[in-house]
């Protein structure tokens, strides 16, 4: 099994997040892989660095699946041509008929790239921990979320949101301050199933994030100071440390959706069974 992970972080915006102790992000899909395949190999792929060389569709044909990372970018600033050159890229998976899965910036480029629309949320920045992410009726019969709680809570960064899903596209999960959080499109040959929120994260990493972040989110009125953003992310962390303190799961209102692995990354262990496996096997009777 091949996997191609496409982490749009630049080599910038890779080191700001390693310095405050995050790891890549292509790290946490390469985590999410191994703990479904272990002996599953794959190719990370850096489309913002400098020069970078953008693979052709006889390339993409090698592998059983293409994984995009979250990403510090905006996807309608396509006047920047690596942005422009990502989005030929998801068309042309598209047209290969490789399984694509991501989040945040995945579901943004699965809208895109289908020919939907992505914009800026008129109610703001959701970071964090993304509350009452709700199934939709198709979402409850719908493989992508089997052994899904109805309603649950998961990781959240960012400000962009989905505001016009393609043809082909079945909304599986809302909630009411980003609208859509999770999707399946269909689309030429391929399909593409994405979250809006960070399955691949753990507490550690948010708070890692949350970091990073500290500029923008004291500025958005998430945090009074420097000090609050420290006292929250010190709270994150012993949770991280200590799963089993029911005292700080209460007080952070933060249950097994978050902290169970197996509930958090189920999306894609399904995207695994449904779709790579069913296309590797039938790559190989070709």
């Amino acid at each position: 099994m091949k996997f191609l992970i496409i982490d749009a972080y630049s080599e910038k915006s890779r080191a700001a997040l390693n310095e405050a102790g995050m790891s890549y992000a292509w790290e946490l899909y390469a985590g999410m892989v191994k703990r479904v395949l272990p002996a599953a190999e794959y190719t990370v792929f850096h489309p913002s660095d400098e020069g970078a060389e953008f693979p052709g569709k006889q390339y993409l044909k090698q592998f059983d699946g293409v994984l995009w990372t979250g990403a510090d970018l905006t996807i309608y600033h396509t006047h920047i041509p690596s942005i422009k050159a990502q989005i030929d890229l998801a068309e042309n998976v598209f047209e290969v008929g490789v399984p694509s899965y991501g989040s945040c910036w995945g579901i943004q480029m699965a809208a895109v790239a289908a020919g939907g629309e992505v914009l800026a949320n008129t109610k703001g920045r959701e970071m964090g921990i993304g509350r009452k992410i709700l199934l939709t009726e198709e979402g409850r019969n719908h493989p992508m979320m089997k052994g899904k709680p109805f309603v649950f809570d998961a990781f959240e960064s960012h400000y962009d949101i989905v505001v016009k899903p393609p043809e082909g596209t079945v909304v599986l999960a809302e909630n009411e301050f980003s609208g859509i959080q999770a999707m399946s499109v269909t689309h030429k040959k391929g399909i593409f199933w994405s979250v809006q929120y960070h399955p691949e994260y753990n507490l550690h990493e948010m708070s890692r994030l949350t970091v990073v972040r500290e500029k923008v989110l004291i500025e958005g009125g998430f945090f009074e100071s420097p000090e609050a953003l420290k006292k929250h992310v010190d709270r994150w962390e012993l949770l991280h440390s200590h799963p089993e303190r029911s005292d700080l799961r209460w007080q952070l209102g933060i249950d097994e959706d978050i902290l169970n692995i197996e509930v958090r990354q189920q999306e894609f262990t399904n995207w695994v069974s449904a779709l790579v496996l069913p296309y590797s096997k039938e790559k190989e009777l070709r």
